[in-house]
């Protein structure tokens, strides 16, 4: 679920669309999500990501940190199985 921050009209997107801006891991305690900033047709929106296991999370999170500017369907798509 992604919730409207600014920008155009909230365009209530919905699944793998827009632009990831932005990822922070959580600095609170425990920290096990990830605050997705996307952009989305003119307008700004943030997402979280829970993570159910603690030790992922920093990694998850710098993965996609370095995914920044590419489309949510494009990170999607990444064939992560070599990193198992």
């Amino acid at each position: 679920m992604w919730t409207w921050v600014g920008g155009t009209d909230n365009q209530r997107p919905k699944g793998e669309v827009g632009v990831l801006k932005e990822a922070r891991v959580s600095k609170n305690e425990p920290a096990d999500r990830i605050f997705l900033y996307i952009e989305y047709e003119k307008a700004s929106y943030i997402g979280c990501l829970l993570i159910d296991h603690l030790s992922f999370c920093p990694q998850i999170g710098k993965l996609l940190q370095d995914c920044c500017g590419r489309s949510l369907r494009e990170i999607g798509d990444l064939d992560l199985s070599h990193t198992l």
